[in-house]
């Protein structure tokens, strides 16, 4: 999967998870989640990354979120896993 890189990071959703709380969108620095004008299987409107090139993975936003259905990541991190994955090692969960 290729994903178009904008930005410093990007954010990753499981809709399903999501309950429309908001805290992700009020609390991202910079302002680039919103709500989607879709619904989720709960009929609960989820957070899209509307303006990707502001994203910088930080993941303020899965800090905040109560139902663990969306975390922040920075490009760099990613190449970082996917590296490691690729050589066969083990996977650090953070750093």
């Amino acid at each position: 999967m290729t994903t178009e890189r904008k930005g410093k990071g990007t954010i990753f959703l499981r809709k399903e998870f999501c309950k429309g709380c908001a805290y992700c969108i009020e609390t991202c620095p910079t302002h680039c989640l919103e709500f989607s004008e879709e619904f989720n299987e709960k009929g609960y409107h989820f957070p899209v990354l509307a303006r990707p090139e502001k994203c910088t993975g930080c993941d303020i936003c899965g800090m905040f979120c109560p139902d663990f259905a969306i975390f922040g990541i920075t490009w760099k991190k990613m190449d970082k896993l996917q590296a490691q994955k690729n050589e066969g090692g083990k996977v650090e969960s953070r750093s």
